[in-house]
């Protein structure tokens, strides 16, 4: 690899599936998700798409502090695909705000084509 090779992000899948990172304090878990995808969008390292499921269909609904930050990823074109089981399990199904609800087959069809998953 030369020094001028970018790293490829854009083959990678990230699995989402707590409403921030790590199992810290929920409010710091949400602050350092929402860091990351400043750091994403800084850095143009986009991943391919992004699966929300669990609790992460949180940060994809109406007053999540990602909201925008996932907003301003969907419209450079990375794929927001966020679990209807999930949504409908925790009554969000009228407060998403990003990304295409799909069920656990469209999660797995992004997984079989990944080149990475990474789960935050």
């Amino acid at each position: 690899m030369t020094t001028s090779a970018r790293p490829r992000f854009d083959d990678a899948l990230l699995l989402v599936t707590n409403d921030g990172m790590g199992h810290a304090d929920p409010e710091l878990g949400r602050r350092l998700f929402v860091k990351y995808l400043d750091l994403v969008e800084e850095n143009g390292t986009r991943p391919g798409a992004v699966a929300f499921y669990a609790r992460g269909v949180h940060l994809v609904a109406e007053g999540s502090p990602a909201v925008e930050r996932l907003a301003a990823l969907e419209r450079a074109g990375v794929r927001l695909i966020v679990c209807k089981t999930c949504v409908e399990a925790f009554g969000l199904a009228d407060k998403v705000r990003v990304g295409v609800i799909g069920g656990m087959g469209d999660i797995l069809a992004a997984q079989i084509v990944a080149k990475k998953v990474i789960t935050l």
